[in-house]
């Protein structure tokens, strides 16, 4: 590779006046404690605006890059190679490293943020403030079908000593019920509805300084700002449709909060486009779209076709991304609607639930706990593998009919920047292949999209995305 610089830009989701804090944290609590990676850094202020250069080493500490971040919004990154033999590997890892670094200064500005969120013309549902998600039906009704199977085969175990052997039959005819009304279900867990004549979701973020972040939670309960969000739902919102700095202002007084108008952030999102925008390029007809108020960033499809789909926000995904990376992210999961995913995952699991029952279930000698259970997790493991192969098409086919893997990569790479961290290590690497998680690591997603040149070359998106996989697994036990 040649030595020329590469540059490219970094939009922070965060208040102009608290950029100079994200250089500080970039150099403090990211920068300094990798001295094994990081060497020759340096803080400077360039026409008024910081500016922060350091050398990235390999392993045996030889210098690799110079990487220059200047600017404030955007953030102006230049990576300049200081040896030919740079590989486009270390070129990425380098820009990952700021990503994951804003990523983390990010979450540290959303935990000191107060968010409003709403949609025109509805009931006031305040966030959760837990910021955990609705996993009791989410969690199992959406993209796959695995945790359905698995709790099934858990009941039908003990059950089967009272119902006798029909019970297999039982539970798996009342999961395909919940399979084929999974959309109906998702939609009743929701928030709020989206339609085409009421289409518009409002997001208001005021990140408290950071300085009085500490004091202000000291006064401040839970309870009261739950309190503090409802008033100023009741005054500005339900009244104005409409919220600024001086609306809440007197409210924010209240509470000892001083209102500043440069660290207001607000969006509107018409959430009704951007997933018609998806629905078009997939020519499928527009599915019901269901918003969850939660700041977790999440999307999700579920139904046993497109014409009887659902599609989730969570308002957390208008907080982090931009709309052509939501359409993105969309397009994964519109991917599984097209591949009818759910039905194909209750077709596999319900196969192998019938073969365990009847078949395996009587090879084990009674009492042989230790095998038994051994042979639950193997197999477990391997059906949450094997979903893998989907959770890695549905990413094909969102680069495929939305084309921008780029944009699907940037996406991820703003939602799982932790993951990412945590995967460089080896070990948590190989974790991630074996967990019961239907997705593949996200190092791999992101690399994989980032090679995507030729999408006219794809021909069998499924059979690629299993041998793909396979290799990515292979690779990591080396």
């Amino acid at each position: 590779m040649s030595k020329e610089t590469i540059s490219f830009v970094i939009e922070p989701r965060v208040p102009s006046a608290y950029v100079r804090n994200l250089y500080e944290f970039i150099y403090r609590q990211f920068l300094v404690p990798q001295r094994k990676r990081f060497a020759d850094i340096s803080r400077t202020m360039i026409s008024g605006e910081p500016s922060l250069v350091y050398t990235v080493l390999d392993s045996l500490g030889n210098q690799r890059l110079r990487v220059r971040i200047a600017g404030s919004k955007p953030l102006n990154v230049d990576v300049n190679p200081l040896v030919s033999e740079v590989s486009e590997q270390e070129i990425s890892k380098s820009k990952e490293d700021v990503d994951i670094a804003v990523g983390f200064f990010e979450e540290q500005v959303r935990r000191n943020t107060l968010f409003f969120a709403w949609r025109e013309g509805e009931s006031i549902v305040p966030e959760k403030i837990s910021g955990r998600e609705n996993k009791s039906l989410r969690r199992m009704f959406l993209e796959t079908q695995i945790l359905l199977m698995i709790l099934f085969m858990s009941i039908g175990l003990f059950l089967s000593y009272f119902a006798g052997p029909l019970m297999p039959i039982i539970l798996l005819a009342i999961q395909f019920i919940f399979v084929f009304y999974s959309n109906e279900l998702i939609a009743r867990s929701s928030d709020w509805r989206i339609t085409k004549s009421n289409p518009m979701i409002h997001v208001l973020e005021y990140p408290l300084p950071l300085e009085e972040h500490d004091a202000l939670m000291k006064k401040i309960s839970k309870d009261q700002l739950v309190k503090l969000k409802r008033e100023v739902y009741e005054e500005t919102i339900s009244k104005k449709g409409e919220i600024d700095c001086r609306s809440a202002h007197e409210i924010f007084l209240k509470y000892g909060i001083d209102c500043r108008p440069e660290n207001m952030m607000t969006r509107k999102v018409n959430a009704y486009e951007i997933v018609k925008k998806v629905a078009d390029k997939f020519s499928f007809p527009v599915p019901e779209i269901v918003v969850s108020n939660t700041m977790l960033p999440n999307a999700a499809a579920s139904g046993p076709s497109p014409s009887r789909g659902v599609v989730l926000m969570t308002t957390g995904l208008f907080v982090q991304l931009e709309d052509e990376e939501i359409m993105s992210v969309l397009g994964h999961e519109f991917g599984h609607l097209k591949g009818r995913d759910p039905l194909w995952l209750y077709g596999l699991s319900a196969a192998q639930y019938l073969l365990w029952f009847y078949v395996i279930f009587g090879l084990f000698p009674l009492g042989s706990f230790i095998l038994f259970f051994i042979y639950y997790w193997a197999i477990t493991t391997i059906i949450y593998f094997v979903a893998k192969f989907f959770e890695a098409r549905a990413d094909l086919t969102s680069a495929m009919v939305i084309g921008q893997p780029q944009i699907l990569a940037d996406a991820l790479e703003k939602i799982g920047f932790k993951r990412l961290l945590y995967e460089r290590m080896p070990s948590f690497r190989f974790q991630e292949w074996i967990s019961m998680d239907p997705h593949p690591p996200i190092y791999f997603r992101i690399a994989r999209l980032r090679k995507l040149v030729r999408l006219d070359r794809i021909k069998h998106p499924l059979i690629q995305s299993a041998r793909e996989v396979t290799r990515g697994f292979l690779h990591s036990l080396s």
